[in-house]
């Protein structure tokens, strides 16, 4: 992973218009995620089989439980000015509206119903701390974290009840178990198919 460092005080106005074009312009090669962590534009590589494989198991069971006139989106920008940060999440829950509603290539992440990352070994401690503060800060109201990389063996998050930049735990379990998300989802997730990585 290679980063891009910019002054950390770009949080908003001209300063954060100054650093999304960065991030906007960022040459990165085919496949690769281009995102601003704490104000610093980062380039990961290609998510691995499994990581996709998941991806794609999450993505089937939402489009089963959410309404018509949400998507579900693999690249989707969601901006979080506050914490300098602008996340490209495995998957964004999000009403169709709200990016129809202007040009672009972001969202605000306060518009996201449903926030999912899923952790690579070059970005796990991003997704369990930086990211998951700034969606939390932002107002998403749930966060699942799938982390395959987690010291006591694969596991799923399910955050919600943002409070600041902080989560409550609202379901948690190793790979193979079920966790619930709430309305509007109504779902128990099942992640007995879920690969290692």
């Amino acid at each position: 992973m290679s980063a891009l460092t910019v002054d950390h005080s770009m949080a908003s106005g001209h300063e954060w218009d100054g650093l999304v074009r960065i991030w906007e312009e960022t040459d990165a090669p085919e496949g690769c995620k281009v995102e601003i962590i704490e104000g610093i534009v980062t380039v990961a590589p290609p998510p691995s089989n499994a990581h996709n494989d998941i991806a794609d198991l999450v993505h089937r069971s939402l489009y089963e439980v959410i309404p018509k006139d949400w998507g579900i989106y693999q690249t989707l920008g969601t901006a979080v000015p506050s914490r300098t940060g602008l996340y490209i999440p495995d998957l964004a829950v999000a009403p169709k509206q709200v990016l129809r509603a202007g040009p672009g290539n972001h969202i605000p992440a306060a518009a996201a119903e449903l926030i999912v990352e899923i952790t690579s070994k070059s970005n796990a401690a991003n997704d369990r701390i930086k990211k998951a503060a700034g969606y939390a800060q932002a107002g998403v109201p749930l966060y699942l974290l799938i982390d395959g990389w987690a010291p006591g063996g694969p596991t799923i998050t399910l955050y919600g009840e943002p409070h600041r930049d902080v989560y409550r735990v609202l379901d948690a379990g190793k790979f193979g178990d079920r966790i619930q998300l709430p309305e509007p989802f109504g779902l128990a997730l099942d992640t007995c198919e879920f690969p290692d990585d």
